[in-house]
């Protein structure tokens, strides 16, 4: 495959990361503000959808990824409360330990994989997630790893 073909598909895969982005990340917000209500009675969906986007800043050309009555399975049990922030989070610790083996410069490096598989894969709950974290990386993980994948780094 000619090297011009191969720079255009790497530069088709960022399309539209930052439209999924705000999608998905206004609908965890939303998720997270209606499991913090105190009193659920007279709860208006819609109006409240609404004033949680306009607080964010949510840019009226993107529409939130579900509309209230697609999020019933949130409140279905316990195991799930406001959870779909879980999805993105899980997305930036998945970047974030690529990094380290980006650092490396191999993404195969063998002592970073043994590090990871040490310090987090094998931690179970003799120690706090943050602690395994932690103890892979040296900190928390923030948002630049992912937003440097999805070719939203510095924009």
């Amino acid at each position: 495959m000619p090297a011009e073909m191969i720079a255009r598909l790497k530069a088709a895969e960022k399309f539209g990361q930052g439209f999924a982005t705000v999608e998905y990340t206004a609908s965890a917000l939303v998720d997270l503000e209606m499991h913090v209500l105190a009193e659920a009675e007279g709860f208006d969906g819609p109006a409240f959808h609404a004033g949680v986007l306009e607080k964010i800043g949510m840019p009226e050309a993107i529409v939130m990824r579900h509309a209230g009555p697609h999020f019933s399975h949130v409140f279905s049990g316990d195991g799930y409360a406001a959870g779909y922030y879980s999805y993105m989070w899980s997305e930036v610790m998945d970047a974030d330990a690529f990094k380290a083996f980006e650092e490396t410069g191999d993404p195969f490096d063998a002592a970073t994989a043994a590090r990871l598989a040490e310090a987090v894969y094998a931690a179970g709950g003799r120690q706090e997630p943050e602690d395994a974290w932690r103890a892979f990386r040296g900190g928390m993980p923030g948002v630049e790893a992912l937003l440097e994948g999805r070719g939203l780094a510095g924009t």
